[in-house]
């Protein structure tokens, strides 16, 4: 299987990434089929060098059946490549059933009663 994904370049604290077409079982920065592009997180959000493409490119990897990573697929679909918009990503959580953010917010709510009814009862105490 064909995956489009990025390999890491650069030196420490410094990372600069190749949009490959590669094999899905070879390891991240090993051998690759062929680049596709770059992106550096390190250019803002609306510099033009961030994400280099090469469309065509991009677009026969997809009609042959090469699966984006979810990183990869949103940088396509922002550049309005064709056939990009089928992979697009999911961003449900992993663990499914996971109600984490409910607990943390619970957890949050009792700690702020606590807080509240600790603050009225030094109130009352200082008032008396």
């Amino acid at each position: 299987m064909i995956k489009i994904r990025l390999s890491r370049g650069g030196r420490k604290n410094v990372p600069f990434y190749r949009i490959l077409a590669t094999n899905s079982t070879s390891p991240r920065d090993s051998k690759f089929l062929e680049k596709l592009g770059t992106y550096n997180p390190l250019l803002s959000d609306s510099d033009e060098k961030r994400v280099t493409l090469d469309k065509e490119r991009v677009e026969y990897w997809l009609s042959v059946g090469a699966k984006p990573s979810e990183k990869v697929a949103k940088f396509l679909i922002a550049l309005g490549v064709k056939g990009a918009e089928k992979h697009k990503p999911s961003f449900e959580p992993k663990a499914k059933g996971s109600n984490l953010k409910k607990k943390a917010a619970e957890k949050l709510a009792k700690e702020k009663e606590a807080a509240a009814a600790a603050n009225a009862a030094s109130e009352e105490s200082a008032t008396a």
